[in-house]
């Protein structure tokens, strides 16, 4: 008997939808950019979850700034749908990570992972014409949260407490998960296999709504580590301790025919990218996911609050 089932979204929860246009301040601030991509043309792709379309977001305003003109293609469902759209040229650029590209892109496993991971990948996918620029200090690694009150009342602080506790307690061994963690070797598969168990009930439902529902549809859930929704939600995050998780460092990649035409992207996006850390991106994340603020209002403040952009 299969243990997956599928909520619907109406089912789990119903989403906020903001309709703010954004409006830039009088502050008069000069574009640090200006003229940089006059007359290009590109198009911004992205996955579907907040983070990423707040990525392309910021990267479109810097890069509009600069004076392209930007077609918005965002919200990609799934990793391997979005990268295809890079590769046939549906879209110019999306953010990555290190992690899907060593195990999802090309095709290796989370056993023999280098210790310059970001290194690796850049260089090997320069055989597909995929150029990732340098990547933001920030890291969005997949774990697995529970309610505090689950956990302390379990005693459940690391991943290996989770999987004594699940071959104890089947009843109480549901997870809350996306389509693309559930058949990801780096993700549920290779999770259950790396810590010897496996969870009675898989409930799989959009990204976006597990977080309300752990705790409610499942005990366990996946999440995101810079996701402001896992303190916002009461949960906390099982640590990793036998480093199942690939690191998943953060990265503009585009193909490098557009990198050759445009080689003013990288340095606009250079002095944007080292800004981006865990903090910040848990930030921005939260002003989209608990506040209610649309990514493209959140992405043009940040960026000229940090005078990375004209006003």
């Amino acid at each position: 008997m299969s243990r997956r089932r599928t909520l619907s979204a109406a089912a789990a929860l119903t989403t906020t939808t903001a309709l703010l246009l954004s409006g830039c301040g009088g502050g008069g601030q000069e574009s640090p950019n200006e003229g940089l991509l006059e007359g290009a043309e590109l198009i911004a792709g992205s996955k579907e979850f907040t983070e990423s379309v707040v990525l392309a977001q910021i990267s479109s305003i810097a890069l509009e700034d600069a004076g392209a003109s930007i077609t918005d293609q965002t919200g990609i469902s799934g990793s391997a749908t979005v990268r295809e759209a890079l590769e046939t040229g549906e879209v110019d650029y999306y953010w990555d990570y290190t992690g899907t590209g060593w195990v999802n892109i090309l095709g290796n496993t989370t056993d023999d992972v280098p210790e310059d991971l970001f290194a690796e990948v850049s260089t090997a996918d320069e055989e597909n014409g995929i150029a990732w620029l340098e990547p933001a200090p920030f890291e969005n690694t997949y774990r697995i949260a529970v309610k505090k009150e689950f956990a302390d009342a379990n005693g459940l602080t690391t991943m290996s407490d989770a999987a004594e506790f699940i071959g104890e307690n089947e009843d109480q061994s549901s997870v809350c998960a996306a389509s693309e963690f559930i058949n990801r070797d780096d993700g549920l598969p290779g999770l259950e296999e790396a810590y010897g168990f496996e969870f009675g009930e898989v409930v799989e439902l959009d990204l976006n709504l597990i977080y309300p529902q752990v705790g409610d549809s499942c005990q366990f859930g996946e999440v995101f580590s810079t996701d402001a929704r896992i303190a916002a939600n009461d949960m906390v995050v099982l640590e990793d301790d036998q480093d199942f998780f690939v690191q998943y460092q953060g990265s503009m990649t585009l193909r490098q025919e557009t990198l050759d035409e445009y080689p003013e992207i990288a340095e606009i996006m250079a002095p944007i990218s080292e800004k981006l850390t865990n903090e910040v991106m848990m930030e921005l994340n939260g002003e989209v996911d608990t506040v209610g603020e649309a990514p493209e209002d959140v992405a043009r403040e940040w960026l000229e609050n940090e005078g990375l952009i004209g006003s």
